[in-house]
């Protein structure tokens, strides 16, 4: 093991041995990524150490830090902004929270206790920024929240050459831009975390013809925007900013409240939470299947007395996909749909699938395809199954559909992970030895059906 004193050091070693052509292992792995992983830390720790009250946090310097199954009470805010458009003035910035609503307005008017006046751009943002400050949510929560409301504000805030104060302390937020298709930008915002409505309805399986705000708190709360989807929105938002600001405000604190409830109602500040304790990721991180697994497998790995490659050390190599059997098509009546409980991952788990038992298969392996054998006793990947599997039967019996979700979610992410080459423990052999098996499964399970004298009229490993 190599140790480092700064990361600088660290990655100046790295790319001197893969100058030399030196294999390096897990020098990939971010080290407060593997302090936590170490320990088992997975959402929430117990720190202890001396410490010092700071304004607005609390410093700790080299506490002692382990694992604890809490589940914090979050302060949490609903944020909204209206503007002239994607470019030029932004109108107001409203705030919901369960304590209370804000509406910052510019523009003149008589001010009320929810709706605030500001004469320009600079004065608004910086009274919001105040006012987050003084309210301190642990989370900002909204609709495209970082794509458009974030994003915007930290171009106003460059432009008015101001600081986009939103952490915790009044530190500067930042943007990351989307680093792939599908995904939204990222906010980091020190002290706190951004969560996003649409990227957890998506990501939790709810199913909407549109993730319009508008059109899912018509579906789940049966309620819409003031404003409906008749009318040219933007043009409305103009007039009421030019003629009505109180009812742009009371439009813009809607919005807040629509999307607040939509949180509430489908349990998505639970279900983030659950998310990151079982996979020990951030609460705002998306995908991040890779990320989990190594959370979650590495340390158990070396507890074995084994360490794995670097991401990248394998080379690519094509393993089969699912399996689609040829349909009989037409119109029948008494049709039984049989269905394999978690399919890919009760195969991992029968079968002793596991990038350690792959390694080191022992006697008497467990045959897999590609000539790929597995240890029937040493292994990693089954067990982790088993605790998950037996987590969400619980958490079913206990109508905790937030965490039965996230469960399945980390389930069926298990397979992907194994075939990809962006994993370190890739290997086409343990992709093909779960494909392969279901293939042999779905066709046996026909055999088995035909032999009862029954027609078969579809399968697949879906």
């Amino acid at each position: 093991g190599l140790y480092f004193r700064t990361l600088r050091q660290m990655r100046e070693a790295r790319e001197s041995l893969d100058r030399q052509g030196v294999p390096a292992f897990e020098s990939d792995v971010k080290p407060e990524d593997r302090f936590l992983m170490e320990r088992f830390v997975r959402g929430s720790c117990v720190i202890e150490g001396e410490a010092v009250a700071k304004s607005g946090f609390v410093e700790f310097v080299n506490p002692s830090i382990r694992a604890s199954e809490e589940t914090p009470a979050f302060r949490l805010v609903s944020l909204d902004i209206e503007t002239h458009g994607f470019e030029g003035a932004i109108y107001s910035i409203g705030v919901a929270s369960p304590r209370s609503e804000r509406c910052f307005m510019l523009g003149a008017g008589a001010n009320t206790e929810t709706v605030l006046y500001f004469p320009d751009e600079k004065a608004l943002l910086e009274a919001f920024f105040a006012w987050l400050a003084s309210d301190d949510p642990d989370l900002i929560l909204g609709w495209n929240v970082a794509d458009f409301d974030l994003n915007f504000i930290q171009k106003k805030c460059d432009e008015l050459r101001i600081p986009f104060r939103m952490g915790r302390a009044n530190t500067k937020a930042f943007m990351l831009a989307a680093n792939s298709p599908g995904q939204s930008a990222i906010a980091k915002v020190p002290g706190r975390v951004v969560l996003d409505g649409i990227h957890l309805l998506r990501l939790g399986f709810w199913d909407f013809e549109s993730y319009a705000l508008d059109h899912v708190a018509s579906e789940m709360l049966g309620r819409k925007k003031l404003i409906t989807g008749e009318k040219d929105r933007l043009a409305e938002i103009r007039r009421m900013f030019r003629e009505d600001k109180p009812a742009l405000a009371a439009y813009n604190l809607e919005d807040c409240r629509l999307a607040l409830e939509i949180f509430e109602k489908a349990r998505l500040v639970h279900f983030a939470a659950e998310r990151a304790r079982l996979t020990g990721q951030a609460m705002d991180r998306q995908g991040g299947s890779v990320a989990a697994f190594d959370f979650l497998y590495l340390p158990r790995l070396h507890r074995e007395g084994c360490v794995a490659p670097d991401v990248g050390t394998a080379l690519p190599e094509a393993s089969p996909g699912g399996y689609v059997m040829e349909s009989v098509p037409g119109l029948y009546d008494n049709v039984l749909v049989l269905d394999f409980k978690s399919l890919y991952p009760s195969i991992i788990w029968t079968f002793k699938i596991d990038p350690m038992g792959l390694a080191r298969p022992g006697e008497d392996p467990v045959p897999g395809f590609g000539g790929a054998q597995f240890n029937r006793e040493r292994h990693i990947l089954p067990g982790l199954v088993e605790e998950l599997w037996r987590a969400r039967d619980a958490a079913k019996r206990d109508k905790n559909t937030a965490l039965a979700t996230a469960i399945k979610i980390i389930m069926n992410s298990l397979y992907g992970v194994l075939g990809t080459s962006g994993c370190r423990f890739f290997d086409s052999r343990l992709a093909s030895s779960i494909t392969l098996r279901g293939h042999d499964l779905i066709r046996r399970s026909r055999e088995w059906i035909v032999a009862q004298g029954l027609q078969v009229l579809y399968g697949d490993t879906d």
